[in-house]
């Protein structure tokens, strides 16, 4: 036997029934159909649970079944809302709790406002006041529970907290990620970064590692345990030398984080003789010497050129154990530099010449100061001379300077005062290498992810 069923109509059906002093009201979706030459009908849905609103969406569709399109230009009437974001807010939060962030700033108002402008440093750098704006796009509030707002002011007063606060907050840090494994070595390096403004405390000029002229700066120290991984930053005036950031970092060691018998690995120049007296007992050191310090040791004899090989060597004078390496990548960079230095002064001494010669009344005097200005900014007039014969400047290079100036090219020489016994000589080069983790994290804070450089000061200081 064959059914033949045809589909007529869908509607909504409202009932309602009474039993005794009760009234029961339903609402149905239903639908008319056809078969066999007769109509029949059947329930598609219950929307006794829907509010009127639905239902009449629902109606409203039904309606225009046929031309859906005529439902566009209701969209006139109806205005939308868009709700605050919660994803990146939600996920940074997640991992700020992970890593202990949280937990080591505290859960009263100011430490969820010291939790925002990390977070918001994370979503998309900026000032205090484009924080602000951030937690107005993201569900800052709803997310931190916080149950007031807040503005630039209270910010920049958070800032204030957080550096009285910054000493128990690393702690804090240190314990929750470390527990009771102290390391036993640390990794210490600063870097500079440049100011746009003029009204900061420690603003200075000094040697800027950004290579911007005219630019007061601050010294940012920065101390990792043996992993790479930072457990504490200090801020110093943009003209403090390397060392005198040193012995500030042996007490955190010493005192913040309880540490005893560890080595402290620093950069060349960082750690000299007064800091090495200074060590309290049961502290050691890695470092590198410099350039000037190599040579005078060859001098008095305690190391020879030909040790510099590229397989290490280790020399010991005394207490202090010397590795010494010739990297042979490192000098063949340093002789291409040299040498692409002098031909950019060639270059320069032919437009020089040019000039003279079209312009018969120009000062030669002055093109010669010039030159030798230019020859000493980039180095070269140690072996390089120019002079001036018949208004034409010309090159005279040294031979034997050059060969002086040039036969440390990819040397070092790495200091300690460790035992053989506590690390080999390949260990003591490994660990004065590790101090790249502490470089890394410098291109992390200032260009790659955090961007803190350069520092915007206002035009007039902050009153805290």
């Amino acid at each position: 036997m064959v059914v033949i069923c045809t589909m007529v109509d869908m509607h909504i059906v409202e009932n309602k029934s009474k039993s005794g002093k009760k009234i029961y009201r339903s609402t149905l979706l239903r639908e008319s159909y056809r078969e066999d030459g007769k109509v029949k009908k059947r329930t598609i849905a219950n929307l006794s649970n829907c509010t009127p609103l639905e239902i009449e969406a629902i109606r409203l569709a039904l309606a225009h079944k046929d031309d859906l399109c005529a439902l566009g230009a209701l969209s006139e009437s109806v205005k939308l809302h868009e709700g605050l974001s919660v994803g990146a807010a939600w996920s940074v939060y997640q991992v700020a709790k992970e890593l202990g962030i949280e937990e080591a700033l505290g859960k009263d108002f100011e430490g969820k406002l010291a939790l925002w402008q990390v977070m918001a440093r994370v979503i998309g750098q900026g000032s205090r006041l484009s924080a602000v704006r951030l937690a107005q796009i993201h569900a800052a509030g709803d997310v931190l529970d916080m149950k007031r707002g807040f503005d630039e002011n209270n910010l920049y007063d958070n800032l204030s907290w957080l550096s009285e606060n910054q000493a128990k907050i690393e702690r804090k840090l240190f314990e929750l990620r470390r527990g009771g494994n102290k390391p036993k070595l640390f990794l210490y390096d600063v870097t500079s970064s440049y100011l746009e403004g003029k009204s900061n405390h420690f603003g200075e000029y000094g040697y800027n590692r950004d290579g911007k002229k005219r630019k007061k700066q601050i010294v940012i120290g920065m101390l990792c345990d043996e992993s790479g991984e930072p457990v504490s930053t200090e801020v110093f005036r943009g003209n403090t030398q390397d060392p005198k950031t040193f012995e500030s970092q042996v007490k955190k060691v010493l005192e913040r984080f309880g540490c005893k018998d560890v080595t402290i690995v620093g950069d060349r120049g960082m750690i000299k003789t007064v800091q090495i007296e200074s060590l309290p007992e049961g502290f050691h050191y890695i470092t590198a010497i410099t350039k000037p310090q190599i040579e005078s040791l060859i001098n008095k004899g305690i190391l020879q050129l030909g040790l510099f090989e590229e397989k290490l060597c280790e020399i010991k004078d005394d207490e202090v154990r010397y590795i010494l390496r010739r990297n042979p990548v490192r000098a063949e960079e340093m002789s291409k530099t040299r040498v692409s230095k002098l031909q950019s002064i060639e270059k320069y001494i032919v437009k020089k010449n040019s000039y003279l010669k079209e312009h018969p009344k120009s000062s030669v005097s002055k093109a010669l100061e010039t030159t030798r200005e230019r020859l000493t900014r980039l180095k070269l007039d140690g072996w390089v001379q120019i002079k001036e014969e018949d208004r034409t400047l010309k090159i005279e290079r040294d031979e034997e300077a050059l060969k002086e100036a040039s036969y440390l090219d990819g040397c070092y020489a790495i200091k300690t005062d460790l035992e053989e016994n506590e690390a080999d000589t390949n260990l003591v080069h490994e660990r004065y290498k590790d101090l790249t983790e502490v470089e890394k994290a410098f291109r992390d804070c200032k260009t790659v992810n955090l961007e803190v450089r350069p520092v915007y000061v206002s035009a007039k200081p902050h009153n805290k």
